[in-house]
């Protein structure tokens, strides 16, 4: 299960980890983002142990979104060693997600 990522936990769970990290930066509201959900799920479940995948409502978080950027949602961030490795906005094919961890798990 992806894990819910706040401004509170963000430095944690994101920049001092040691594996790659996926985040999704949604909202409820947003129709795309309800699309991304699933998609986000099952990666977090074929990656558990091998990355980091969570998800930060902009909503209730809006401090890392500001720090890196995020003007539309679904925005799906992915972090390596604490710093930003890749940004694909909008809804991609689940591949397109997968691929970018492989990468950094190679």
């Amino acid at each position: 299960m992806a894990l819910e990522i706040t401004d509170a936990n963000f430095e944690e769970l994101v920049m001092n980890s040691d594996k790659p990290v996926l985040v999704d930066f949604w909202a409820a509201w947003c129709g795309p983002c309800k699309m991304l959900g699933p998609v986000v799920e099952q990666i977090a479940n074929e990656y558990e142990g091998k990355a980091v995948v969570g998800k930060l409502d902009v909503d209730a978080n809006q401090q890392y979104a500001a720090q890196f950027g995020v003007r539309n949602i679904p925005t799906v961030l992915m972090f390596q060693n604490g710093e930003l490795v890749g940004r694909q906005v909008g809804v991609a094919p689940k591949n397109a997600y997968t691929e970018a961890i492989d990468k950094l798990l190679a």
